[in-house]
């Protein structure tokens, strides 16, 4: 064995491991998960919540923590099998952590995305004028989402931006609209 490495203390061990796994944390911070990044399959997906129970980060935390108490303990006295004990017991604890706190984040993504067919029989502004056989834009409002669509008049007349409108129809990536005529009155 090489003179150099028995010069190694388990305190510097112990740190070398918390330094790599600090810089695996930073990288996957910036690029994201490293295993979805390079398109490795975990095998394990964590349940329905769609956060994987092997997440880089969450392996990048617990390595990371392994090494700090682990160097703790070498610095408390502790023997190295303590001082392993004690890292790992800090690990997962730190990294359980850090999964919880991603399936929570997680769960209160909602989905925002409305579908256009969602639009017909609703109101809309006109933002951009519909002069007749061309396009124009109107707004609408479903719950808090706004949607601005491309729109032509069904009559084939000119509606002027300000308008109130009817979406009767949608045709491909635009709507057919009317004009609005309040019930009421």
């Amino acid at each position: 064995m090489p003179e150099s490495l028995l010069n190694i203390s388990p305190l510097m061990v112990f740190l070398a491991i918390a330094a790599l796994g600090f810089v695996f944390l930073l990288i996957s911070l910036v690029v994201g998960d490293i295993f979805d990044s390079f398109g490795l399959e975990t095998g394990v997906d964590g349940g329905a919540d769609g956060h994987g129970l092997l997440d880089s980060r969450v392996i990048s935390v617990f390595v990371t923590s392994f090494g700090g108490f682990g160097a703790i303990g070498i610095q408390m006295g502790l023997g190295i099998v303590t001082s392993s004990l004690m890292g790992l017991a800090g690990g997962i604890v730190l990294g359980g952590l850090v999964s919880l706190f991603a399936r929570f984040l997680y769960k209160q993504q909602s989905s925002s995305s409305v579908s256009t067919s969602q639009m017909i029989g609703r109101t809309a502004q006109v933002i951009v004028s519909i002069v007749p056989g061309s396009l124009g834009q109107v707004s609408c409002r479903i719950g808090e989402e706004r949607m601005e669509k491309l729109a032509r008049s069904k009559d084939n007349e000119e509606i002027k931006a300000g308008a109130i409108v009817r979406i009767d129809e949608i045709a491909g990536d635009s709507v057919i609209v009317s004009r609005y005529t309040d019930p009421m009155h």
